[in-house]
């Protein structure tokens, strides 16, 4: 007869088992494992008690509730010789006397969660006892994991970097966000398990739910339905009306965990407010937090097609006001996981582009992806999920059109390569920014890009050359165009006919926001003729004053520049639009002790005002993964006069070793969303 084996403790070796997952940056209190790859705990016996091979011994994992065979959630099974790296397996070592060493090998397929582990012993009667929990993530280090990554230097950036970079802006003055992903924080696994946990399709049937997040292509769609709160519970509430009275405006946000925490503290309640790069942020701190390796991507000129025409059709009226329902955004942000895709046809492994951010509505609820990155570029548009609203992102056609009071239409313009520009992301191990346009789409204008438009089932051809006879008018910058100074701007406008013209031509500056709404008036030129000999140039200026514009810029700093020109005889209209980004000052950031790890490390701060008036309630901001333990030092300035410099020391101690990022943020009542950063090395 076999002896009952009683166990006095259990042993489930955090500090190695974690190590060797990559895990123990979320703590070495409690077990995190991958799956696919074994993970050894120790059972403790109680005197006079002893393991005999043999023994009628079983193991048992379930997670989620309602655990079922059937449903791969819950798992039984025997000790073997050999770990399997395709199913649930187990072997054991006499380790002592009194202990025995259990290695456990979890499927690669297995669903990720929180687990439950018991051993079950078979005597007279069947005796179970619990050995714990663990939590089970995907494995990008396993190979016979969806997730799988080759690249090691790929999955120290795309899994285990608590930092990054956001890319904002335009094409043509792209700026920088350092944001701190943080996924390793305290707590903030939990909470991520917390988003699975909310989201209707657990609530309805948590028993398949948690079975089906053995798939990272569920798991990535859940974490897009669930980062805007649109439909469900989710973490975050849009808001692009510029009213954040009651709330955090978007660009106040420069790290993950604090919303996070927020909707976890107000019981799942959507945190106010957020828009793209907030959203994508955010979920690829859940995504990493998972092990789905993940990168946050930036679409310049980015469109927003509203029918599924792949043409974006732009309508103004005599004034130039935007009265189309379709639209484009100076930028937009989403992010790219990366996994198989057995649902779908081979080669569309790889990138997957998924959108959290609410625009549109997929199956009835607001997510979008993930769709293979190769699919949008060879315009197979049956790819799941959303590869039609994803490819005009990056690919539509514009044509525009002015509204006259007689009820006429007038073509004005069109482009088949403003959408979709310098497509971005921070590139592997180095702060700089790697282009991956091509990877969504052949070189414009290319025999191949115009073929993979027209396999997208549309035909419009739209070439602007500005060397064709006619009227032509575009506009130029100068530079030096910092927030706080008068600069100025200009239209050139060109008679490439061979007859005298003479046109009318208004030329004037609205606030904007990243989103293309416009807003306030800033700067206009009067209705002024202009009469030009054939061949001829003419220049019209303006004037762009601070104290016209402070008040009308919105949170993005963007003024967006409008010329039209009529040629007075034939009415034939002429546009030309362009967005600005005002520049703002840089911080200078000096460390002025040695990083070292549970020590003090003294910073100082300094911003020299560029308003020509006083900045109220200045605030410097210091925050960054691992440094300041999840929680913003603040240190308040007061009032800084015009042309003066605001200084301030601040003080942090360091919780891990390794390289991070050291974000700073400055704040005021007439100049926020300042921000830089230095990467240091913590020493142990």
């Amino acid at each position: 007869m076999d002896q009952e084996l009683e166990i006095e403790r259990v042993d489930l070796q955090c500090t190695v088992n974690n190590g060797e997952h990559h895990t123990e940056l979320n703590g070495v209190d409690r077990l995190i494992v991958r799956r696919g790859q074994p993970f050894t705990i120790t059972l403790h016996l109680r005197a006079g008690s002893h393991f005999q091979h043999g023994s009628n011994i079983n193991l048992i994992t379930t997670t989620g509730p309602g655990p079922s065979e059937l449903a791969n959630t819950a798992v039984k099974f025997g000790l073997s010789k050999f770990i399997s790296k395709f199913r649930w397996s187990a072997s054991a070592t006499v380790a002592s006397e009194s202990s025995v060493s259990l290695t456990i090998g979890s499927r690669p397929d297995a669903p990720i969660g929180l687990y439950q582990l018991a051993l079950e012993q078979v005597n007279k009667e069947v005796k179970k006892v619990s050995l714990g929990q663990f939590v089970l993530l995907f494995n990008p280090w396993c190979k016979r994991d969806s997730v799988y990554m080759a690249s090691e230097a790929g999955r120290q950036e795309y899994v285990l970097s608590q930092d990054g970079l956001i890319y904002r802006g335009k094409p043509k003055h792209i700026t920088i966000l350092p944001w701190t992903f943080g996924q390793f924080e305290p707590g903030i696994l939990d909470i991520c398990l917390r988003v699975l946990d909310e989201n209707p399709k657990h609530l309805e049937d948590p028993v398949k739910d948690c079975s089906d997040r053995r798939s990272p292509v569920y798991v990535a769609r859940v974490i897009s339905a669930m980062i805007n709160s649109n439909d469900d519970n989710g973490v975050l509430v849009g808001n692009w009306s510029g009213d954040y009275e009651d709330g955090v405006k978007p660009t106040t946000w420069k790290d993950s965990g604090a919303i996070l925490r927020q909707w976890n503290q107000q019981n799942c309640t959507g945190v106010q407010y957020g828009q793209c790069w907030v959203f994508a942020a955010v979920a690829c701190s859940v995504s990493r937090a998972l092990g789905i390796p993940c990168r946050v991507v930036t679409n310049y000129e980015s469109a927003h097609d509203t029918n599924s025409s792949l043409l974006i059709e732009r309508y103004y009226n005599e004034i130039d006001e935007d009265i189309s329902d379709d639209s484009i955004w100076n930028f937009h942000v989403w992010l790219e996981s990366w996994m198989t895709r057995p649902d779908l046809r081979l080669g569309y492994e790889g990138w997957q582009a998924s959108d959290p951010t609410p625009q549109q509505t997929s199956d009835g609820v607001y997510f979008c992806g993930p769709v293979p990155v190769r699919a949008v570029k060879e315009g197979d548009l049956s790819a799941k999920y959303d590869a039609a609203f994803v490819y005009a992102e990056v690919n539509a056609d514009v044509v525009e059109y002015i509204s006259l009071s007689d009820d006429q239409v007038v073509k004005v313009g069109g482009s088949a390569t403003q959408v979709g520009q310098c497509i971005s992301t921070k590139s592997v191990g180095k702060d700089e920014r790697e282009d991956i346009t091509h990877h969504y789409k052949y070189p414009e204008g290319s025999e191949e890009e115009r073929q993979v438009f027209e396999k997208a089932n549309h035909m419009n051809r739209l070439i602007q050359n500005e060397e064709v006879p006619g009227l032509h008018v575009k506009i130029k910058l100068g530079p030096n165009m910092m927030v706080g100074s008068d600069f100025d701007v200009y239209a050139q406008v060109l008679n490439n006919t061979d007859t005298p013209k003479n046109c009318r031509l208004m030329f004037y500056a609205q606030a904007v926001s990243y989103n293309g709404k416009l807003g306030e008036t800033c700067g206009l030129t009067e209705l002024s003729e202009v009469n030009l000999a054939p061949a001829e140039e003419s220049k019209a200026t303006l004037c762009l004053k601070y104290s016209e514009y402070r008040r009308a810029i919105t949170q993005d700093r963007m003024i967006k520049l409008v010329a039209l020109l009529i040629d007075l005889e034939t009415k034939e209209l002429q546009r030309a639009a362009k967005t600005i980004v005002l520049e703002t000052p840089s911080i200078i950031i000096l460390v002025l002790t040695d990083p070292k790890l549970g020590q003090p490390v003294i910073v100082n701060v300094i911003l020299q005002n560029p308003l020509p008036e006083s900045l109220e309630n200045c605030v410097f901001s210091l925050h960054g993964a691992n440094l300041t333990d999840g929680t913003a030092i603040i240190k308040d300035v007061g009032t800084v006069d015009p042309e003066d410099l605001a200084t301030a020391e601040l003080e942090f101690t360091p919780t891990a070793p390794g390289k991070r990022k050291l974000v700073i943020n400055f704040s005021s009542d007439k100049l926020s969303n300042v921000h830089g950063y230095v990467n240091i090395t913590i020493e142990e």
